[in-house]
Formats: structure tokens, sequence, C-alpha cells
């Protein structure tokens, strides 16, 4: 059969452990047999990583912006114990973190479902999308030991240098640490707007908490330009579409999401959207089944799954053991940047190929096919779940094409 051509590449950020692998494997599997694949790669394996000091990382972001879309494989984010493990020159960022700092924007996560995988919530009967903001808090903190008898402030000084003013955090008498998060005004509008438009586009309501009643300055300005925003340009649309946004503190929104059927975006600040957002795909059935999307205001998007590099699975794979890991959000992260690859270049083949490789995973899970995190899940009438190693279940997923 003729190969589908691609005219513009798309950025390919490889990345670490058991997902580098599945990354290989479904290239060679699902993608190259059919389409003649462009990509600009760049190689975000931790070791390359720490042989750049991390100017990859950066490049890679920089060309993501340039070309409009990426597809990012999961990545190691170093701590000490990983810095020994690798020898390392230090404990570099979050390679997630820098892209989301250079891309800025809206990471979009929602769950993958499938019929026969219910959701540990009864109630759930729609998929909970989560909208993660991508800028800053305590992924661009700066932070820092305090030795005892040290004190710290808050000290902002006008764009001459000359102090204006200064808080005292805390007097240390015994020692202890500090940090210091900030955010933008410009990346909260930003990230507010992004939210309503993909509200109004998907047809969801929109519920959004923080905890203004204790940070009455930081997370007061998050409920301010988002009352703000939707009040001048979202309201008149929301209304005409009959949906609403919602605001209130987040031990309320958490409440409120348990007790509801789904079918709403949940709007979270940046490190609350890392943690919800986890906890909504175990509940849909596997972190392995939720896709991550990061909007850029520009108009560019990077693509990945939302889960980590599976380590213990890579370390059997290490020892020859089989493995049985889950690829779907993997395979999702591929199929959405070609299709978007394909909507911006007006490239319909590209997008049909992508729509049909999602329809095809889907339905071998559907049919009984699947890895073994799913089998225990796995519950529809006339339909005996059968567990297959890594490999076999992306051969299998070609198979339904």
């Amino acid at each position: 059969m003729n190969k589908i051509k691609m005219t513009t590449p798309l950025v390919e950020m490889d990345g670490d452990e058991m997902t580098r692998v599945i990354w290989r494997e479904i290239k060679k599997i699902l993608i190259e047999p059919y389409v003649e694949l462009k990509s600009e790669y760049y190689d975000l394996g931790l070791k390359n990583r720490d042989a750049t000091d991390d100017r990859v990382t950066v490049e890679a972001a920089e060309a993501a912006k340039r070309l409009g879309v990426a597809v990012k494989c999961a990545t190691i984010t170093p701590n000490a114990q990983r810095v020994a493990e690798y020898n390392l020159k230090k404990i570099w960022a979050s390679p997630n973190g820098t892209i989301r700092r250079i891309m800025d924007g809206t990471v979009f996560r929602a769950p993958i479902i499938v019929d026969g995988i219910a959701p540990y919530v009864p109630g759930w009967e729609k998929p909970i999308i989560i909208a993660r903001h991508a800028y800053g808090d305590i992924y661009s903190a700066v932070e820092d030991r305090v030795a005892a008898g040290e004190r710290a402030y808050i000290v902002i000084e006008d764009k001459n240098g000359g102090e204006l003013r200064r808080k005292l955090i805390c007097g240390f008498e015994d020692g202890g640490i500090v940090q210091g998060a900030h955010n933008l005004d410009a990346s909260v509008a930003a990230f507010a707007r992004s939210c309503f438009n993909y509200a109004l586009d998907k047809k969801v309501d929109v519920w959004f908490g923080a905890k203004d009643t204790v940070s009455r300055i930081y997370d007061r300005r998050f409920k301010d330009i988002f009352a703000e925003i939707y009040d001048s340009e979202f309201r008149g649309k929301f209304e005409k579409n009959n949906l609403t946004y919602l605001y209130t503190l987040i031990d309320d929104v958490v409440a409120r999401v348990m007790r509801s059927k789904g079918g709403m975006l949940w709007v979270c600040k940046n490190y609350d959207g890392d943690v919800m957002s986890d906890m909504v795909a175990t509940a849909y059935g596997s972190l392995g089944m939720m896709t991550s999307v990061l909007v850029s205001p520009d108009g560019s998007y990077e693509f990945e799954a939302a889960h980590g590099t599976v380590t213990r699975h890579y370390y059997k794979y290490l020892n020859g053991e089989s493995t049985s890991t889950n690829s779907v959000a993997t395979i999702f992260a591929w199929t959405g940047a070609l299709k978007k690859r394909g909507e911006i270049d007006g490239n319909k083949e590209l997008c049909l190929f992508a729509e049909k490789v999602e329809k095809a995973a889907v339905k071998t899970i559907e049919s009984g096919f699947m890895t073994g995190d799913l089998v225990l899940q796995f519950k529809k009438e006339g339909v005996t779940p059968k567990k297959l190693d890594t490999v076999e279940f992306l051969r299998k997923i070609a198979e339904f094409y």
C-alpha cells in the first residue's frame, strides 16, 4: 500500500525507561508501515539531557513553538536517587516543567472511555476533563534551606532595583526550608480563555476551585481574573449554550466531583491539576488510559501520555522478563499529534488514519484483548479478557485497522 505522506514535520521528543521502549514499538508497528513519518527528533532521555546540560529540552520546546505540533514520550524527573543511578552532573529540572514554562498554555487531560471498564466511582457516567494550568507555582519556584537564626523575606523592587517593600516570611530559630512561587497575570488570563473556549467547543460546564480563603492574594488573583474574563467575554456565550461556570473552594469542588455524574471541565491550578489528573485517570481505569495535550496561547500543541516512565516494568524488561505495559495513552499522544498535524496542514488522509488507530485501540480492548492493568477491571457480558504482553497488544491493535 502507498504510505500516507506528511508535508510538515512534527516535533518528536523521545523519553525514558519502559515508555521509551514502547515509543519505538508504536512507531514500528502502528505508524511507520502506513505513514511516511516526518519528525524533528529530540532525545529527552535523562542521559542526553545530562550530556547537553538540559539544553536539548529547551531546544525541543522552542521547536514545538516553531512547528506547531509536538509529541512527547514520558521522561524521568530526577531526584537524588536518580542522580546516583545515572551518575548525573546535577538534579535537573522537570522536563515537563521546562517545556510548559516555554510554551505556557493549558494542559487538558481526558480519560479514554472503553466499554467494559467501569469507573471506580459508580456515579461517573461521563468523562471528567482536567484543565491544568501549565505555568508557574511550585514548578518554577525558588527554594532554599535556612539555617538556625536566619530570616527569609519577600522583597519587591522597582524596575531599577530600588526596594519598594519587604515582608518577613519567617525567622528560623531552629532552621527550616523556604519556597517562593509566582505566577503572571497574562498567563492566568490565557489559562482562563483557553478553559472557557475549550468548554464551549466541547459543550461542557466549567468548575474551578482554589483556596482564596487562605491564599488571599495569590489564589484570589486567579479567582478575580477568571471572573473578569468570564463576565466580559464569555457569559453570554455560555448562557446561549446552556452552560455554567462555577467557582468555589477546591475542597468543595472535590466533594462535588465525587457526587457528580461527570461530564464537566475541572479547572485546576498547576499542582492541583498534577495530582487530580492522576486521581481521575486511576478512577476511570488506569493511568495508561488518559490523554494529555498542552495547548499554547500561540496555537502550538504538545501531546503526551499523562503517566510516567513505568520504571518497575523497565527493570523487568532489562532482566529479560515479560512485561504487559499499557501503551494506550502513548498511542493516543501519537494519534493526537498526527491528527493535529493533519488538521493544520489540511491532510485529511492523515487525520482519518489517526482516528482509525484510536478506534482500533479501543476496539481491541472491548473485544477482550488488553494489558495486565485492565484485566481485573474489565467486565463485559460474553467477553473473557485475555492478557497480552506489551508487543502482542500493539500487534493486536494493528489487526483491528
